[in-house]
């Protein structure tokens, strides 16, 4: 979230963090997630920050910073989960982040993206896909027909933990099917912001 150098070498780290919320009298689950808040002390092995950091001491948890206003999110048309976009995206995700797969499978030509290693997931599961346009709705369009899609998901690792990650993608039509031509992470990325964890075209 934010960062403030403290001395020459030790910063204090501010990260977010979500925790399911308590669940509801009489039943077994919570109404959503909780947002905390948490100051983190580290230390560089190079006095400007350029080295490795190294966790100092046990975070503090701290208020979280105000609200501010933002724009409109450009992803206004919700997508069927049974739709050919979203059923491919779970195949995607499941390759990417879970290693079920080779990526290359669904990525476009002259894409590159290499899958996340090391992370722990033992599955995902697309919980919303949003698109910029209803040009993805039915039937998979005319090939080259490109558009920008944010992809909310849900990882759960092998000791049970759930972990919602969100990621912004450009996918492109071809022989029938969608293909993933980039990749941000994060949500509403300003237009024409670089592709980030090697996608791009």
């Amino acid at each position: 979230m934010r960062s403030a150098q403290l001395t020459r070498g030790t910063w204090s780290v501010v990260v977010a963090a979500q925790f399911p919320s308590a669940p509801v009298e009489g039943t077994k689950t919570g109404t959503g997630r909780t947002v905390r808040y948490f100051a983190v002390p580290v230390a560089s092995s190079d006095a400007g920050g350029a080295g490795g950091f190294t966790v100092t001491g046990a975070p503090a948890e701290v208020t979280g910073p105000g609200e501010a206003r933002t724009g409109a999110s450009r992803f206004t048309t919700a997508l069927p989960d049974d739709g050919a976009l979203a059923t491919s995206l779970g195949e995607f995700f499941n390759a990417y982040l879970v290693g079920v797969g080779e990526v290359s499978r669904y990525l476009a030509p002259g894409t590159r993206l290499e899958p996340v290693r090391g992370a722990g997931y033992a599955s995902v599961d697309v919980e919303e896909v949003l698109a910029e346009s209803d040009e993805a709705e039915g039937a998979v369009p005319v090939d080259g027909t490109r558009i920008r899609v944010r992809v909310s998901v849900r990882a759960v690792d092998a000791a049970g933990g759930r972990w919602p990650l969100t990621y912004e993608l450009s996918v492109t039509s071809r022989s029938g099917r969608w293909e993933v031509s980039a990749l941000r992470s994060g949500a509403d990325a300003a237009a024409g912001a670089g592709a980030v964890g090697g996608a791009g075209k």
